[in-house]
C-alpha cells in the first residue's frame, strides 16, 4: 500500500529524517513512535506531500508522491496535531462546507455528514459552534473532516496531544474502529496509545527507525535478554556472585541497595530459554530466604527507553 525508500530530510545543516525505509500494508494500524523532535511530523508532511524530501522516494499504491501528487492526496485524509477548523462556524456548518470544497454535492453530502456524525460521536453537537467545544469534540470534528471523502489510507499526528483521560479513550475507540476498514497511521509518543491502538510500530530516534516490529512483538522483545528480579535474605553480594552469576544463561547481575539482611538482585539472561528453574535450584542449595522471584514484563516503555536513550 505504501512503500517509501531511503526518505531523508534536511533543514539547513539539521536532518530531520535520517534515510528511512518501511512498507505499511492494507489494513494496518501503524504507530510512529518517538521523543519530541524525532521526525515524527516531517515524515508524516512527507507522507502527505505538504513538504518535499531532500532524497528519497515515497509511492502509494501504484502511484509516486513526487510524480502524481494529487493522485496520491486523492487517497489519503490528513490530521495534524493541531485540527484547522474554523471555530465561529457550527459543526454542520463546517462540515458541509468541507464536504462541498471535497466535490461531495446533494444526498451524496448529506449522506457522508451523517455517516460521520454517527462514526465520530458528533450528532448531539452539530449545531454548537467549534469553538465551544471540548478539545476531545474538536479532535472528533478534525477526524470528520480527514475523513470526509472516505479515503484508503487515513494519517493522524498525535491525535490524542493534550487529551484527559476519557476522550484519550474515546478517540482511541473511534480509531480501531475505522482501523477495521482503512490503513491507518498515526504518531505518537504515548506509549500506552501504541500499546492499546497499533497492530505495529516503528520508533524513530534523531530521524532513524531504531525498531520495526509487530506491537506484540515488540512487547516480548528484550534485545536478546530479559530480567529476572530476586529478593534474597541472608545474602550478600559476594556469595550471590558467586553463586548465581555461573548458572547457565545467566548475562550479569545487578545489586539494588540492601537493607537489614535483604538484598535485591536483578539478573540479566539470555532471551532465548526461561533460566528461572535453573535459578530457582540454585538459590534453593544455599540458606538464603527467597522473599520474591519473578520475570519482568516487557513493556514498550521499557524498549522505547532504551532504544531512545541519548547515548
Amino acid at each position: 500500500m505504501i512503500h517509501v525508500e531511503d526518505l531523508t530530510r534536511y533543514y539547513g545543516d539539521l536532518c530531520a529524517v535520517d534515510h528511512m525505509t518501511f512498507d505499511i500494508s492494507k489494513g494496518e494500524i501503524v504507530g510512529l513512535l518517538g521523543p519530541n523532535g524525532a521526525g515524527k511530523t516531517t515524515t508524516l508532511r512527507m507522507l502527505t506531500g505538504f513538504i518535499r524530501p531532500t532524497s528519497g522516494s515515497i509511492r502509494v499504491g501504484e502511484h509516486r508522491i513526487e510524480e502524481s501528487p494529487l493522485k496520491v492526496k486523492q487517497l489519503l485524509g490528513y490530521l495534524p496535531e493541531s485540527a484547522p477548523l474554523y471555530r465561529d462556524m457550527l459543526v454542520y456548518d463546517y462540515l458541509n462546507h468541507v464536504a462541498g470544497i471535497r466535490g461531495l454535492d446533494g444526498e451524496i453530502r448529506e449522506s457522508r455528514i451523517r455517516r460521520l456524525g454517527d462514526l465520530c460521536g458528533l450528532n448531539d453537537v452539530m449545531h454548537k459552534p467549534v469553538g465551544e467545544l471540548s478539545k476531545g469534540y474538536k479532535q472528533r470534528v478534525g477526524l470528520a473532516h480527514a475523513m470526509m471523502t472516505d479515503p484508503e489510507i487515513l494519517i493522524l499526528d498525535e491525535p490524542t496531544s493534550g487529551l484527559d483521560p476519557n476522550q484519550i479513550a474515546e478517540i482511541r475507540e473511534i480509531i480501531r474502529r475505522i482501523g477495521r476498514q482503512k490503513t491507518v497511521i498515526l504518531s505518537t509518543h504515548i506509549l500506552s496509545e501504541a500499546e492499546a491502538t497499533c497492530d505495529r510500530v516503528i520508533i524513530v530516534n534523531r530521524g532513524r527507525i531504531v525498531a520495526d516490529e509487530k506491537t506484540e512483538a515488540l512487547r516480548q522483545s528484550a534485545g536478546g535478554k530479559y530480567l529476572v528480579h530476586v529478593t534474597l535474605e541472608g545474602a550478600d553480594r559476594e556469595s550471590v556472585e558467586r553463586e548465581l552469576a555461573d548458572v547457565a544463561g545467566v548475562l550479569s547481575l545487578e545489586f539494588g541497595a540492601s537493607a537489614k539482611g535483604v538484598l535485591d538482585v536483578t539478573v540479566a539472561c539470555e532471551g532465548a530459554t526461561d533460566r528461572r528453574a535453573d535459578l530457582y535450584r540454585q538459590i534453593r542449595r544455599t540458606d538464603w530466604v527467597l522473599l520474591d522471584f519473578h520475570r519482568e514484563t516487557r513493556t514498550l516503555e521499557t524498549i522505547f527507553r532504551e532504544l531512545t536513550r541519548e547515548n
